[in-house]
């Protein structure tokens, strides 16, 4: 069973249809949205400041979603792939994103729609990253446009997501 704790007064807002995994740790003033999921062993902290997670998003195993205190919450749109290992640190993360494995997401980023992170990329802090891209590297930077079928992959890849959520809460 997940954890769901309390801090301070602040209860997670998690809507009934997301879908958490046992060893889930959700703390503070958290919300998230219709259709999302968060996956084994990921912890999301919304103790020192407030995190907010949209629909169709997934937040895969082993991330950290954490705030940064009175500065930055961590705010994550709809539709939004959080690869396995991934930490995000009190940043903004819009709509229709991949972030992949392994990659970390700092203080005072912003990422718009559309965007690849690439696996391992170390995104530093106040970056703003535009819509269409593809970012990766240690630090990151733009490497190029996305393609077509990148577009589709970030879609799919939310889409996917969606329908193991509903595979695993259907066979609990």
């Amino acid at each position: 069973m997940a954890i769901i704790k309390p801090y301070k007064g602040k209860y997670p807002k998690i809507h009934e249809s997301v879908y958490l995994s046992e060893n889930v740790v959700v703390i503070g003033d958290v919300e998230i949205g219709e259709d999302s999921s968060i996956w084994f062993g990921s912890v999301v902290r919304g103790d020192v400041n407030y995190i907010r997670i949209g629909k169709r998003t997934n937040i895969q195993d082993n991330c950290v979603v954490h705030v940064t205190h009175d500065t930055h919450p961590t705010i994550i749109g709809d539709n939004v792939t959080i690869g396995h290992r991934v930490v995000l640190h009190g940043c903004v993360l819009h709509n229709n994103i991949l972030v992949g494995m392994g990659a970390v997401v700092m203080d005072g980023v912003e990422i718009e729609d559309y965007v690849i992170v690439g696996a391992g990329a170390l995104v530093t802090p106040n970056k703003k990253i535009p819509s269409g891209v593809l970012v990766a590297g240690v630090p990151a930077k733009i490497v190029r446009d996305l393609r077509e079928e990148e577009i589709k992959l970030i879609e799919e890849s939310a889409q996917n997501y969606v329908n193991y959520k509903n595979e695993y809460l259907r066979s609990a």
